[in-house]
């Protein structure tokens, strides 16, 4: 009996891992604290530049800028960040943490470091770099606008 052939539905298991993935990231932040994903990733993004513009955050976290208003809305309630004007254009609107905000990154970072070592299970370095140089080819390969 020769040994079973590698199962290759590449976009097929990418998808049904990502969709796994996902519950369980929305399971997890619920239960600490009630953040989703993607203000997770606003926070995550404001970390290394507070005062961004919101369509650079937005371009950032890969979210619709129509997406990114509601987004920001629901976390300037939550009192997570806050909206002022940009000194040069009156227009565009910069987004900084709060302390509520900073606090939550926090405990947000705790909770994707477990969730990388989970991730990482049981794979080498080696596989690890192959496996991330695959996932960042994928935006090269499918550019956004596509």
């Amino acid at each position: 009996m020769s040994a079973p052939i590698e199962d290759r539905r590449l976009y097929f298991l990418l998808a049904s891992g990502q969709r796994r993935v996902q519950r369980w990231v929305e399971a997890e932040m619920a239960r600490d604290g009630g953040l989703t994903a993607a203000q997770s990733g606003v926070l995550f993004v404001l970390a290394g530049s507070d005062g961004a513009l919101i369509g650079e955050a937005a371009e950032a976290v890969d979210i619709a800028p129509s997406a990114m208003t509601g987004l920001v809305d629901r976390m300037e309630r939550a009192g997570l960040v806050e909206r002022r004007p940009d000194a040069a254009d009156g227009r565009a609107q910069r987004l900084w943490l709060t302390d509520r905000g900073r606090e939550a990154l926090a405990r947000t970072r705790a909770g994707v470091e477990a969730l990388n070592r989970r991730l990482a299970e049981d794979f080498s370095e080696a596989d690890l770099a192959v496996v991330s140089r695959w996932l960042k080819g994928l935006a090269a390969k499918f550019p956004r606008g596509e």
